[in-house]
């Protein structure tokens, strides 16, 4: 039985692969150079993650995570609070290094489609499961027509933020703006929203 792993050196690699991947996207993210950041040797890294793809996607999740909007939040969130969560996660989603993050990530596709596949089947899909599990609590709760499709409406309000901050130019309010267009697309799905 070897040494246990040091959560420190765990950490520095997360935070050396995610600096190079928003800086550089997956090219500018090379085993080599994320050890280089990280003060770190190779085996490090080599011990720890089956491949790029996989050490890449945990420090893609682990940022997420640390802003708090974690599937475990999906999953508590009370279905009267759950157009609150949404509108309040705009603070975080409007963030610079959000909108480059997703940008890496969409744009990745063509050439590191295994970066995506892992992201998507071991963090994304759990999250949109969560997402639509909310949906139907709300629609249990009433908070929305019976009669709506929920898996197209957690599809609707997602792409239309990806549009959002990765298609349009970035305002000098972002947070104000996604707000706003928050809003527009939960009233715009049938959530009641006052004011």
């Amino acid at each position: 039985m070897g040494r246990p792993r040091s959560p420190t050196v765990d950490q520095a690699i997360l935070q050396a692969a995610l600096e190079l991947f928003i800086e550089h996207g997956v090219a500018g993210a090379s085993i080599e150079k994320i050890a280089r950041r990280a003060g770190v040797a190779k085996t490090s890294i080599y011990r720890r993650w089956s491949s790029r793809e996989a050490l890449l996607a945990q420090a893609i999740e682990v940022f997420r995570n640390a802003t708090g909007y974690t599937t475990d939040l999906l999953d508590r969130t009370p279905p009267r609070d759950f157009v609150k969560l949404l509108i309040e996660a705009c603070e975080i989603i409007a963030r610079p290094e959000i909108r480059k993050l997703m940008a890496r990530l969409v744009g990745s596709m063509p050439d590191y489609p295994m970066l995506i596949e892992v992201y998507r089947e071991t963090y994304f899909l759990p999250r949109r499961l969560a997402f639509v599990r909310a949906l139907q609590r709300v629609q249990a709760a009433g908070l929305l027509p019976r009669n709506m499709d929920l898996e197209i409406l957690a599809d609707m309000l997602s792409g239309a933020l990806m549009y959002h901050l990765l298609m349009l130019p970035a305002d000098e309010n972002p947070v104000g703006e996604l707000r706003k267009q928050m809003v527009r697309l939960l009233r715009q799905a049938g959530f009641e929203i006052p004011g």
